[in-house]
């Protein structure tokens, strides 16, 4: 008798707490591609957090060993995190790890569970698309504005929103490919 390996117990079990990741992603050159997109953006986004628990860690250090305060690490804190959050959104909708409430995912087939992940990714493909034009305005209304101790223009402030939703834009049509490619395939196997 033989033993599985580790690592198919685990996405096993993975799969039986996340319905909805039993939807196949896109394999061959492009699916490698999008993995090193993937990569890099959750990259950045770790870069980020790196630098959030840096920065609150000077802010601590400085409060308890220096005559003075500094006032600027609330600040990049604050907009390191902005940014954090908006360089994972689109990985985060990719690999289905948003809130959601599940309460029907478990009797659904193949073919209704990628039909309801591109239901989803439309709809928050449809939302992006609607908002990103004004998420733009939004990022150039900063461009006369600076922070109010890093002097930084909050063009590259509110610029965030506008990476977040051409990022979910991008993943939600990814995911929408997906889902309609897993439902006509499990169409042909009937």
């Amino acid at each position: 008798m033989t033993t599985p390996e580790p690592r198919s117990l685990e996405k096993e079990a993975l799969e039986s707490l996340d319905t909805l990741s039993s939807v196949p992603s896109l394999q061959g050159p492009l699916g490698r591609v999008i993995g090193w997109i993937d990569t890099l953006f959750l990259s950045l986004a770790v870069a980020a957090l790196v630098a959030i628990a840096g920065t609150v860690l000077l802010q601590i250090s400085g409060r308890l060993f220096l005559p003075f305060s500094l006032a600027w690490t609330e600040e990049l804190s604050r907009y390191l995190f902005i940014y954090m959050v908006a360089l994972s959104a689109g990985v985060v909708l990719r690999r289905n790890r948003n809130v959601s409430v599940e309460l029907y995912h478990q009797h659904l087939g193949p073919r209704a569970r990628a039909g309801y992940q591109a239901l989803v990714c439309l709809l928050i493909g449809g939302f992006a698309w609607i908002v990103l034009p004004y998420a733009w305005q939004y990022a150039q209304n900063g461009a006369w504005q600076t922070s109010p101790t890093l002097r930084v223009p909050m063009l590259y402030i509110f610029f965030s929103t506008v990476v977040m939703f051409a990022l979910l834009l991008g993943y939600s049509a990814l995911g929408f490919i997906e889902g309609l490619i897993a439902m006509l395939r499990s169409r042909e196997r009937r």
